[in-house]
């Protein structure tokens, strides 16, 4: 098997010329639509060269098969110095981030993973979701009740797509509500891209302290939550440790709050611009499921993908691929396209294959939390669509405000008339 090409990333082109590596495209022409760019490369140089901000180039992949294949392929790692490289230059040395963060689902491999992964798994139980959707619905109808009827919009991000999962993975996780002013301005820190080096190892170093005060806490007295179960499961398991049950519980509180809010704001804007399919569903509430799926595959909000390293040498679409030379798996382009998905542009909430997109990854690195964030964004849609029948949007759907420098792609207000 070849080794792919010299460091560079170049391949050759259809002239025999060798390609320059690209820069990863990410201007947006819409709040709700990928890179235009995306879809040529998809259609012509499916594996193309991809230029990073720190060291040699590497490849996108932006095909859904191919995508697919790769995130459950072994010869990929997910162990990497730094998560979001091929975005911007790492700010942090290796040595830095152990200490910070030792490694967690995202950025492990088997054995490692494995470990991890079971310990996480087995506090996702039946019985707790359960109880979690109960509890989800009040929650929802809480912060509904509070929306009154007025003649001023109100921003649904704020009122709604934010407070609810962040409320919910408090819960689960053991982590005060209280707290979440604190722990939402850590979220967006962490995942912006425009933080100076100073800036994130100050945020990563007060997110660590703060969830390891939590352990503590939570060691002294335990709760029926995610870090009392894995502080139980640390008696049978020496090898976890604090650091690692806080690195855990960081990526469950960012992923379980963050991700959540934006699917919620896009499934909203989705329903209400033209052609407005708010009054389409809020008459067929059986399609609220579909609309939750569509929302994923359409408006994928892990925006820039998946970073892995080859391990070894393998070749993806034809083109080699060498070890040690990095891949990012683009889950948003992958999920339009249109050899996967027909008419893979159009939001319908009809699509009777929309769930297998690849909003929450695939493989051994398949989101644990998917099945909770189905159930609250199904409990807010469905709650919202009979409370407020005549909603609709504030502004213009093509101008809203999105977070282009963060790593979880969604909106920054969604302002809304409650009433007609």
């Amino acid at each position: 098997m070849s080794t792919g090409p010299p460091p560079g990333g170049t391949c050759p082109a259809a002239g025999g010329a060798p390609l320059q590596p690209l820069a990863l495209p990410v201007e947006r022409p819409s709040p709700l639509d990928p890179p235009g760019e995306l879809a040529r490369l998809r259609a012509e140089l499916p594996v193309a060269p991809l230029a990073f901000p720190d060291g040699p180039a590497g490849w996108l992949i932006t095909r859904y098969d191919d995508v697919r294949a790769a995130l459950a392929d072994p010869r990929l790692s997910s162990r990497r110095p730094h998560l979001n490289s091929h975005i911007r230059a790492s700010l942090i040395t290796p040595a830095e981030m152990a200490v910070l963060r030792p490694p967690d689902l995202l950025t492990s491999d088997p054995p490692e993973h494995t470990r991890l992964r079971r310990l996480v798994s087995g506090q996702f139980t039946a019985r707790r979701m359960n109880l979690l959707a109960e509890r989800i619905q009040a929650i929802v109808d809480q912060h509904l009740d509070a929306l009154a009827p007025g003649p001023q919009p109100v921003d649904l991000m704020k009122a709604i797509a934010l407070p609810v999962p962040s409320l919910v993975i408090s819960e689960l996780l053991g982590v005060p509500f209280t707290d979440r002013h604190q722990y939402q301005r850590l979220t967006a820190e962490l995942l912006s891209l425009n933080r100076s080096r100073e800036q994130l190892l100050a945020s990563k170093a007060e997110m660590k302290a703060y969830l390891l005060r939590l352990i503590g806490i939570r060691r002294a007295t335990p709760a029926d939550d995610l870090i009392s179960g894995l502080l139980q499961a640390q008696q049978g398991d020496p090898a976890l440790s604090d650091e690692e049950i806080a690195a855990l519980a960081q990526l469950i509180l960012i992923a379980g709050h963050e991700t959540t809010a934006n699917v919620i704001g896009l499934a909203v804007l989705l329903l209400l611009r033209p052609p407005r399919l708010w009054d389409t569903v809020r008459r067929q509430p059986e399609l609220v499921d579909g609309v939750v799926e569509e929302t994923l595959r359409y408006a994928t909000v892990l925006q820039f993908g998946l970073l892995r390293v080859a391990r070894q040498p393998l070749t993806v679409a034809g083109q080699s691929i060498a070890a040690g030379e990095r891949v990012v798996l683009h889950l948003p382009a992958a999920n339009r396209d249109g050899a996967r998905f027909t008419d893979p542009d159009d939001f319908d909430v009809h699509r009777t294959d929309a769930g297998r997109h690849l909003g929450f990854g695939h493989g051994p690195h398949h989101c644990l939390g998917d099945q909770l964030a189905r159930i609250e964004v199904r409990t807010v849609l469905a709650s919202m669509l009979r409370r407020f029948p005549d909603l609709r949007l504030a502004a213009d759907p093509d101008t809203l405000p999105t977070h282009q420098q963060r790593v979880v792609h969604g909106l920054a207000e969604l302002p809304v008339h409650t009433t007609a």
